[in-house]
């Protein structure tokens, strides 16, 4: 494995610019109160956003992979996230383990 300056130096700007990003939406909705649909709107982005960008790589990859999605979301309604993610997980790892391909 070998040192990159460069990658260094991009991994830094896209960390800098990542925190920015999450800082200044902060300190801007702060200073507003925020119910109702906009409230409702800005919670349900970050599960849509995720979404639309794991999905179409998850249903591409396999069996093991849509069904450990499935488990996910089913899970996802009455446990944390993090419990969820981890049944999920587990459910691939299973099913891959059972199923070599």
């Amino acid at each position: 494995m070998s040192f990159s300056f460069d990658a260094v130096i991009t991994i830094l700007g896209m960390a800098a610019v990542t925190w920015l990003a999450r800082a200044g939406g902060f300190l801007l909705v702060r200073r507003f109160v925020i119910e109702g649909r906009l409230k409702a709107a800005l919670e349900a982005a970050p599960p849509a956003i995720l979404t639309g960008i794991v999905a179409p790589i998850v249903f591409l990859q396999g069996p093991a992979e849509a069904i450990g999605v499935a488990v996910t979301a089913i899970a996802a309604l009455k446990a944390p996230t993090l419990v969820a993610v981890c049944l999920g997980v587990a459910t691939v790892a299973f099913i891959r383990y059972l199923l070599p391909l």
